[in-house]
């Protein structure tokens, strides 16, 4: 497989979407995994709400490409599939009493990675002029936020 050289704005812009959407789709898997390790209801209703947040996102994505007007295809996102890697290890590894803080601390890591590229997407649509695609980014960004926000307080509340 050959890889794509990236010689335009444009097409660092299309690529670093298209491995947002990779990544959102690595993420909704990674959600179903945390959620059935998690032995806290309140931690499995949290990544099933996330799950549904998940969907959203994706679906904002889409309207992004549709609004820069690029081909909607994925690209590898090497970081989510390690990320998620990691977590399964670590879940496997971990005694039944740990889980709770292990799946916690899976996503906590996903979500701070989420909130990097969104970012890094948001910078140049909104230097292009491009609200429209500007605020659904934006939107996604802020439901990684609040996410990271939750799971940190609710680590921290278990860590106590």
């Amino acid at each position: 497989m050959a890889t794509q050289t990236l010689d335009t704005p444009d097409e660092l812009l299309h690529f670093q979407l298209r491995t947002a959407l990779t990544m959102e789709d690595d993420s909704l898997a990674a959600l179903g995994v945390l959620e059935k390790a998690a032995k806290s209801a309140k931690l499995k209703k949290m990544f099933k709400h996330h799950a549904d947040e998940t969907k959203d996102q994706i679906e904002n994505l889409h309207k992004v490409f549709k609004l820069l007007d690029f081909k909607q295809t994925t690209a590898p996102s090497p970081s989510t599939k390690g990320i998620s890697k990691q977590a399964e290890s670590l879940i496997k590894r971990s005694d039944d009493s740990l889980l709770d803080q292990v799946v916690l601390s899976s996503a906590l890591g996903n979500e701070h990675y989420e909130i990097a590229a969104y970012k890094s997407l948001i910078i140049p649509v909104s230097k292009m002029g491009l609200a429209d695609a500007a605020a659904l980014l934006t939107d996604n960004l802020e439901q990684e936020t609040h996410t990271s926000e939750e799971l940190r307080a609710e680590l921290e509340r278990m860590a106590a």
